[in-house]
C-alpha cells in the first residue's frame, strides 16, 4: 500500500505537472517541420524523394551536444540558468513557426527548408534546456513516471500540431489552410512561456561549469571514462532506430495508401495519441515495479513487431479497421519504449553536466533516425512501402541484443 501511495504523490505533484506541461512546449514543434511539414509537401505534389530529404532537417536533434556546453555555462538572465535559455528559444519559435506558415512549398521550397532547420535549430535548443530541467527537478526514483508524463505532454502536441491540425486542413468542421493551420500553432507556444515564467528554477548540489571549456571538456572526458562507455554509446544509437526510420514517412505513406486527411487526423494521430498515453501509463508503470532495464527487453520487442505491422496496410488499402489496428499496436508499443528509453537517458546523466550529457545521449540516440531517414525515400523507391517497413523491423534486431552486454554495465540502482 505504501508503494501505491507513493506513485500516487507523485503523479499529481507540482514537479509532475511542470514537466508535463514543458514536454507539451518540447513536443509542439517537432512534427511542424516533420510528419506535419511533409503531409503539407505531399498535399502539393512534391517530389517523394524531396520528401524524404526534409528528414535532413531533423540533424539539429542530433547535434545538439556542440551548443549544449553554453546552456551548462551560461545563464542569459536573472530567472535563472535553465528558465532563461527555455524563455528565449520559445519565444524564436514563436516567431519562426509563424513565419512559416506564410510559405508557399510551390513558390517558396528553398525558403520553407531553411525556416525548417531554423525552427529544428531552436528546438534542439529547448529541448537541450528542458531535458536538463527535468533532470535536475526529479530524483532517480522519479525519472520512470518524469519521463512518462513529459511524454504525455510531448505526445498531446504531437496530436495537436499532427492529427488535430491536419485533420481541419480542408475540413468541413472548422476548415483552415496549411498557413493558419502554422499560426495556431506558434500561439500555442505560449504553454511553454507560462510554465517557464512561473517553475522555479531547480536546485543543484554542483555550481556550473567555471570555464566555457570545462563545460565542453568536463562531460565528455567523465562519461568516457566510464566501465563500457563506448558500448553504451552505440547501444543509444541502435535501440531505437528501426522504429525511427520506420516513421519517418508515415504520413506519405498513409497519403499514398489513399487514406484522406480526415482518416490521418482522426485515426492515425487521434487514436495514435489515446493508444500511446495508454502505452507511457503502463510503461511507467512497469518501470517503476521492474525498472528500466527489465523494460527495454519487454518494450524493444513489441516495438520491433509493431514496425513490421505497418506492411499489413499495403495488403488492405485504404481500410480504416486495419489503420486503426496497426496504429494503436505500435503507438501503445513506442509509448512504452519511449518512456524506458528517456528515463534510461536520464539515469545515465551526471547532474553536474546535465545539458551536455544528455544532449550527448539524445543526439546519438536520434542521430541515426536524422541522417538514415533522409534516405528513407529513396528506399521506399527501391524496395516498396511493404519490404521497408520489414527491413526497418530487421534493423531493430541489433540494438535489442546489445541489451544482453547492457545489464553489466547499468550506472545506477534504479536501472
Amino acid at each position: 500500500m505504501t508503494e501505491k501511495r507513493n506513485i500516487l504523490k507523485d503523479l499529481f505533484s507540482k514537479q509532475m505537472l511542470i514537466v508535463f506541461l514543458l514536454g507539451f512546449a518540447s513536443g509542439l514543434p517537432l512534427l511542424l517541420t516533420g510528419g506535419t511539414l511533409k503531409t503539407w509537401l505531399a498535399r502539393e505534389h512534391v517530389d517523394i524523394s524531396t520528401i524524404g530529404y526534409f528528414s535532413w532537417v531533423g540533424m539539429a536533434y542530433s547535434l545538439k551536444f556542440l551548443w549544449s556546453p553554453l546552456l551548462d555555462r551560461f545563464t542569459l538572465f536573472k530567472i535563472g540558468r535553465r528558465r532563461s535559455w527555455m524563455l528565449v528559444t520559445q519565444g524564436l519559435l514563436m516567431a519562426s513557426i509563424y513565419y512559416l506558415g506564410t510559405l508557399n512549398p510551390l513558390q517558396n521550397l528553398t525558403t520553407m527548408a531553411a525556416m525548417a532547420v531554423l525552427i529544428a535549430f531552436f528546438s534542439a535548443t529547448q529541448d537541450i534546456a528542458i531535458d536538463a530541467y527535468r533532470r535536475e527537478l526529479l530524483s532517480n526514483e522519479e525519472l520512470g513516471l518524469g519521463s512518462s508524463l513529459g511524454i504525455y505532454g510531448y505526445r498531446i502536441a504531437l496530436l495537436l500540431s499532427g492529427g488535430a491540425g491536419i485533420g481541419l486542413v480542408g475540413s468541413e468542421i472548422w476548415p483552415i489552410t496549411w498557413g493558419q493551420l502554422y499560426y495556431i500553432m506558434a500561439g500555442c507556444m505560449i504553454v511553454g512561456v507560462l510554465t517557464t515564467l512561473f517553475a522555479p528554477e531547480p536546485k543543484v548540489d554542483s555550481p556550473p561549469p567555471r570555464t566555457l571549456m570545462e563545460a565542453i571538456v568536463d562531460p565528455f572526458s567523465e562519461f568516457l571514462r566510464r566501465p563500457g562507455a563506448w558500448f553504451i554509446l552505440l547501444f543509444v544509437f541502435m535501440f531505437k532506430l528501426g522504429d525511427a526510420l520506420s516513421g519517418a514517412l508515415l504520413n506519405p505513406f498513409y497519403v499514398e495508401m489513399g487514406f484522406s486527411n480526415a482518416d490521418i487526423g482522426l485515426i492515425a494521430k487521434t487514436f495514435g495519441l489515446m493508444s500511446s498515453l495508454v502505452g507511457l501509463f503502463f510503461g511507467g508503470l512497469v518501470i517503476y515495479y521492474i525498472g528500466i532495464y527489465r523494460s527495454l527487453w519487454i518494450f524493444g520487442v513489441l516495438q520491433g513487431l509493431s514496425t513490421a505491422a505497418f506492411a499489413l496496410l499495403t495488403h488492405t488499402g485504404p481500410q480504416a479497421w486495419a489503420l486503426a489496428t496497426v496504429v494503436v499496436f505500435e503507438d501503445v508499443s513506442s509509448g512504452m519504449g519511449s518512456a524506458a528509453f528517456v528515463a534510461f537517458l536520464g539515469a545515465l546523466s551526471n547532474k553536474k553536466y546535465t545539458a551536455t550529457q544528455y544532449a550527448i545521449l539524445s543526439s546519438i540516440a536520434t542521430l541515426g533516425r536524422n541522417f538514415f531517414s533522409g534516405f528513407t525515400g529513396d528506399m521506399v523507391k527501391s524496395l516498396g512501402w511493404g519490404p521497408f517497413f520489414y527491413v526497418c523491423a530487421i534493423i531493430a534486431i541489433p540494438g535489442l541484443l546489445m541489451l544482453i552486454g547492457m545489464r553489466k554495465y547499468q550506472t545506477a540502482e534504479n536501472i
